[in-house]
């Protein structure tokens, strides 16, 4: 019994040391790798956020060797391993180089829609694939399939012969309000390709989905909202609903000039205009002098300069010449071209300045009135 209970023993320790070799196994030991480093890079764009993460190999002394040779070789190749199929090139080094867009986007013109993607090319002489890969767990391309494939799209490569990046790089470029220009770079080779956005639509959805939370409760992150639509004459309907919560004081709201203003200006998109003149005079009539002139000098931004000198000249009488009044009128008859009348006011203005900062704008004004200039 006791030799029966030691072999048992015996067995069950070598078997447990047998698994826990297997499993030691299992774990691949990761070293960092000290011949391709790892990176990261992203941009946000509006509401679009682009990351890049890759793998970067260096050019160690092949100049004139890296393109068009099995470093980064033309076409296709059968790497031998993994699918042991056709694959284009990893565009990196080690595991797959990864993009993610957290909107739809669009690549030279094609749309991409949000997610991560692996991240390849197809190198040519003249040309490049661009390949998005819905598989981002691979090992480069070692195991590409390409029925995975989301998009493929042309680019056109730039050589410069007198430049030489040593280590790959991806780099953020010529961003506008809409758009980046994103490039590998590498050795004397530069391939560009341009990430556009819908600007307005990603942005609109980002404010429904805002609004969908939290701060669909808040009366002042309701009116941005329904002002932002106003302004880009989007979502009308929708900002309707976001304007009238906002201004509801069983809700919260303000009952304000402001919010009033933002009203009827979306009415008046939608075509409903006597409602738009109605909710604007109830506006009107609860207007404080500073929103008033605020207003106007919106107005003159926009060129209605008939609408601002309503405005403006209602502003003046209703509060007797009180400051901010006479800068309006200053403000309005100088845009109308009438310096004589603008200057007048301006004088008045400078007598009732009541701060600092407010005596040496209108004593500019002055100035320059005086010279017979517009503002």
């Amino acid at each position: 019994m006791t030799k029966f209970n030691t072999f048992t023993r015996l067995t069950l320790i070598i078997a447990i040391g047998f698994i826990f070799v297997l499993e030691m196994a299992a774990q691949a030991l990761r070293i960092p790798s000290q011949t391709n480093i790892p990176c990261t890079a992203g941009r946000k764009i509006g509401v679009t956020k682009i990351n890049i993460s890759w793998n970067a190999p260096g050019v160690k002394g092949r100049e004139g060797k890296i393109w068009g040779t099995d470093v980064a070789y033309f076409g296709t190749q059968v790497l031998g391993f993994g699918s042991s199929v056709e694959s284009p090139w990893r565009a990196g080094a080690d595991e797959s180089t990864i993009i993610t867009v957290s909107t739809d986007v669009s690549i030279n013109g094609q749309l991409l829609k949000a997610g991560s993607y692996g991240f390849f090319m197809e190198l040519y002489e003249d040309h490049c694939v661009l390949i998005f890969n819905s598989n981002t767990a691979g090992w480069g391309t070692y195991f590409y399939d390409k029925s995975k494939d989301v998009l493929r799209v042309e680019t056109r490569q730039i050589k410069n012969a007198s430049t030489n990046v040593e280590r790959l790089n991806y780099v953020f470029d010529k961003e506008s309000s809409n758009s980046v220009e994103l490039s590998l770079n590498w050795e004397n080779w530069k391939i560009p390709f341009e990430i556009t956005i819908d600007e307005k639509a990603t942005i609109l959805a980002d404010i429904q989905a805002q609004m969908s939370g939290a701060l669909g409760f808040d009366p002042p992150s309701l009116q941005a909202a329904a002002n932002w639509c106003n302004n880009q004459n989007v979502n009308l309907e929708q900002a309707l609903g976001w304007i009238e919560s906002a201004s509801n004081p069983n809700l919260g709201g303000l009952n304000n000039f402001t919010s009033l203003s933002i009203k009827s200006g979306i009415l008046a998109k939608m075509g409903k205009n006597a409602e738009s003149e109605a909710v604007f005079q109830q506006g009107l009539q609860v207007a404080k002098p500073l929103e008033l002139h605020s207003y106007g000098r919106r107005l003159i931004g926009q060129g209605k300069l008939d609408e601002a000198f309503t405005i403006m000249e209602g502003n003046y009488k209703s509060q007797n010449g009180a400051w901010p009044t006479t800068v309006g009128m200053m403000r309005i008859y100088s845009a109308k071209g009438n310096i004589k009348e603008a200057l007048k006011y301006a004088k008045m203005a400078q007598k009732q300045a009541p701060d600092e900062l407010n005596k040496n704008s209108i004593n500019a004004a002055v100035k320059t009135l005086e010279e017979g200039k517009t503002l």
